[in-house]
């Protein structure tokens, strides 16, 4: 997958297609094949690049999904989905079993919340299948992240995590450029902590792999903004948080609103290029 920005000058935009009962921002919306491809479908419509399909909740307090249900949930979407669309599809797990149904349905990216760190065949697995690879960091697991989570110096941290996380994934044979990061936004961090790698986030960008950033209507907009207690109510703070990404050298953001994101970083790249 290219990692360069769009021809327009912004970044790429991975839209989300959660084939879930219980997602923080809607689960349950769209668990069947027919209404995860139509959602799918739609949002390739409003100009998504990426289409990122998962069948486990990582929200905080979340459950864990068996392996056969997750791949019964997501291969039978990736499948349809590739049968009607030629683009960039990742799929959302940290099992390898699942990755590897995905990427035998037409997955072409494997991001997962644990940087590799799930299984013990994880490493091996994602070097196998040969597809883009998103490392994220997440301290802890979803049931217990946001226990109180601390860090002494939060981008400094994340940044050796994920430096040490890529070394280990390229040690097992994935090539480098198939590699990208991710900061965890809300994934065992408090507010601060969301804001700070935010501001932060060139330490992430200097390793020199692309950065993924996703933030699209989480908790951290509403620590800014407490009249935003639902997820509907966070599109600004989302729009915010994808531009200052952006404009900090993210390569990708992944985000529900596709749309809204694409007309803001196209206005944002079209102002820069102006001036």
């Amino acid at each position: 997958m290219r990692r360069e920005s769009q021809t327009d000058g912004r970044p790429l935009v991975m839209g989300i297609v959660n084939v879930t009962p219980d997602s923080f921002s809607d689960g349950g919306r769209f668990t069947s094949t027919g209404a995860a491809v139509e959602r799918a479908m739609r949002l390739v419509a409003d100009g998504a690049d990426v289409l990122d399909v998962g069948g486990e909740s990582t929200r905080p307090g979340a459950l864990p999904v068996g392996t056969a249900e997750e791949i019964g949930r997501t291969a039978p979407v990736i499948a349809a989905l590739r049968a009607r669309w030629d683009g960039p599809i990742s799929i959302d797990t940290m099992k390898p079993a699942v990755a590897s149904a995905a990427v035998a349905a037409g997955a072409t990216m494997w991001n997962d919340v644990t940087a590799l760190t799930h299984a013990p065949d994880s490493a091996a697995v994602a070097a196998e299948l040969g597809c883009d690879l998103v490392l994220m960091h997440m301290k802890g697991e979803p049931r217990t992240m946001q226990a109180d989570p601390r860090y002494d110096d939060v981008a400094g941290e994340v940044r050796d995590y994920l430096a040490a996380r890529a070394q280990a994934a390229m040690a097992a044979g994935v090539a480098r450029e198939r590699i990208w990061l991710d900061p965890g936004v809300g994934f065992g961090k408090t507010a601060a902590h969301n804001l700070t790698l935010t501001a932060r986030l060139d330490v992430l960008v200097d390793l020199d792999f692309p950065v993924l950033y996703a933030a699209s209507r989480k908790r951290l907009i509403q620590a800014v903004d407490p009249t935003a207690t639902e997820a509907g109510d966070r599109l600004g703070g989302s729009l915010a948080l994808a531009l200052e990404a952006a404009r900090r050298g993210a390569r990708m953001v992944r985000v529900h609103d596709v749309r809204e994101t694409v007309q803001a970083l196209k206005l944002q790249a079209a102002v820069t290029a102006a001036g």
